[in-house]
């Protein structure tokens, strides 16, 4: 077996495992388990995966889970207590301890003051003041991504799937940025319907290849806002971009789809520092 072929079995195998943890967030996932999915000893599997995705699975396992529960906490009213239980959590304190470590404050006070309440009812030159907000030109842009439908916060299960299969085949590089695409709005699109697509930008390849596309970004000005904080707090962003700045600004609304940039990653940065520019195109 050649090299080639030897990574085309573990792109295989890891797109596999990545699949089945998304889909089975509410249930107990034993590595043992994830490593019979991958049909390799659990001795080999937790290597590769580390070595492939930058964590090891069980740290992916905990984030996806906290970051579920903090869009959650933010945008439903299902009780701290029920969120814990759905995240794995034995009771509610060691999930008030998890929660607090990483987003900064215990669930229950996250709710009324994480950093998606600063949108509220915030005068427009006020919230100016306080982000970051820009009108910048934008060259066209051809990406390369996996796409993803169904609830914009689940759209990591795209991003899985795309830097494992990247880094199996060798074109991953230190130079991408990470951009992910979202064409409908989700106040009036059913989340199951709503399409999106986890993309990087500086890979070339001679031709698509599944589940690898292309993605054009049109060129042309966008207002962008940066936004500091959980990835689950955007959506205030996005209310009030559209809302206040927007008739505000005197400008209109372009025709290409909104994106993200994600300025750092998840991985290894605390969701209270994680930073995102996004992007509303302009006429």
């Amino acid at each position: 077996m050649n090299g080639d072929t030897a990574w085309a079995i573990y792109e295989t195998r890891l797109r596999r495992v990545s699949a089945y943890i998304h889909d089975h967030l509410d249930e107990e996932l034993d590595m043992g388990r994830l490593a019979e999915i991958a049909c390799m000893s659990s001795y080999h599997w937790h290597r590769i995966y580390r070595a492939i995705h930058g964590e090891t699975a069980a740290m992916t396992v905990k984030r996806l889970r906290l970051h579920r529960a903090a869009g959650e906490i933010v945008r439903g009213d299902l009780a701290i207590g029920d969120i814990a239980k759905r995240s794995g959590y034995p009771n509610l304190q060691s999930f008030n301890r998890i929660f607090k470590t990483a987003y900064g404050m215990p669930p229950a006070r996250y709710r009324k003051e994480g950093s998606h309440s600063l949108f509220n009812a915030v005068p427009l030159e006020k919230v100016t003041d306080m982000f970051d907000i820009a009108v910048k030109t934008v060259s066209p842009m051809m990406l390369t991504g996996v796409p993803h439908r169904g609830s914009y916060m689940l759209i990591s299960k795209a991003f899985e799937t795309l830097f494992g299969t990247l880094y199996a085949r060798g074109l991953a590089g230190p130079d991408m940025r990470m951009i992910g695409v979202y064409f409908d709005d989700p106040d009036i699109v059913p989340a199951d319907k709503l399409r999106s697509i986890a993309c990087v930008t500086g890979v070339v390849t001679p031709m698509e290849s599944e589940p690898l596309q292309r993605q054009p970004i049109a060129g042309g000005e966008y207002a962008v806002l940066r936004h500091k904080g959980p990835y689950a707090d955007m959506h205030r962003a996005y209310r009030w971009l559209y809302a206040e700045w927007l008739p505000a600004s005197g400008r209109q609304i372009g025709d290409g789809a909104m994106f993200e940039e994600y300025l750092n990653s998840p991985r290894d940065t605390p969701p209270t520092e994680l930073l995102t520019d996004i992007y509303l195109p302009l006429a």
